[in-house]
């Protein structure tokens, strides 16, 4: 098994295909396929399974995807390391956030970077907070920012923040200024996330403790779907402040009372870091 089979592999399954990890890695097509099907057979199995003109992970493609990037990760270390000799940090960092946290991470990567320039930053996106834990263990990433807890004792979990949710209703609703009581909430329908292992379970219990049952009006898998909707006149939602913000010229936006706050942070497994990571996570502890 070699690195550069690994590479293609981790770019056919990003980009969902030979042509658009061709494109990506500066790589002629039947090259890409070649080491493909050279992988294939020293593992034993196929890896991917061909739908139309793209390609999607088998299972055991899956679960390849986990150490195929951490066994990368090792070898750029090792390179890391040799390089630090010389001066300068160099490598690629690993970072996956939950969406609505990206904005809140951008402050960290912009200040390693000022420090580490040589060094590329990878930022990925974190589809169910319930899978931070394993994000790291199964070697998809160094780091997650997820909200908290994070629960698993072999992870180092740093607080770095928290976050207030807001109130986002369409245009033109008739709300009083200053902060709305949840047990005031207008009689407009409300767009909603599923329930689940996040921070929607929270906001919605909050409400039902307030004593008031909004009328459901869409529940989105989508989040970045709510505030479109909340601007089409869909219904109301509660979003991060920062969303919330960003849109008051456009929706009527309000804090709520009793706020409701959520902490986030970065978690990592302190024992495996490289030494990109090493560098990433001292600057993390130095912050807070």
């Amino acid at each position: 098994m070699e690195r550069r089979e690994l590479a293609y592999f981790l770019s056919v399954a990003e980009h969902e295909g030979i042509g658009g990890a061709a494109a990506a890695l500066g790589v002629a097509q039947p090259t890409i396929s070649q080491a493909l099907r050279g992988l294939e057979r020293e593992l034993g199995v196929a890896l991917f399974v061909r739908v139309g003109r793209g390609m999607v992970l088998s299972a055991a493609g899956r679960s390849l995807v986990g150490p195929a990037r951490k066994i990368l990760r090792d070898i750029t270390a090792v390179h890391d390391m040799l390089g630090a000799f010389e001066g300068g940090l160099t490598g690629h960092l690993d970072i996956t956030a939950f969406p609505a946290l990206a904005p809140e991470v951008v402050p960290l990567v912009a200040e390693f970077r000022r420090e580490y320039p040589d060094v590329v930053v990878g930022f990925g996106e974190m589809v169910e907070e319930s899978t931070a834990a394993a994000l790291i263990r199964d070697g998809h990433s160094e780091f997650v920012v997820a909200h908290l807890p994070i629960d698993d004792p072999r992870l180092e979990v740093i607080e770095i923040g928290s976050q207030e949710y807001w109130l986002a209703y369409p245009p033109g609703t008739p709300l009083p200024d200053g902060p709305i009581p949840l047990a005031d909430l207008p009689d407009i329908p409300m767009v909603f996330v599923p329930q689940g292992p996040s921070v929607a379970d929270e906001i919605q219990e909050a409400i039902r403790d307030a004593g008031v049952r909004p009328e459901l009006a869409v529940l989105v898998e989508h989040r970045e779907a709510r505030i479109p909707m909340v601007l089409a006149g869909i219904g109301g939602t509660i979003i991060e402040r920062s969303l919330a913000e960003a849109v008051a010229d456009r929706a009527v936006v309000r804090p709520v009372e009793p706020p409701i706050t959520r902490s986030f942070g970065v978690a990592f497994d302190a024992a495996t870091l490289s030494p990109v990571g090493q560098a990433f996570a001292d600057l993390v502890r130095g912050r807070v």
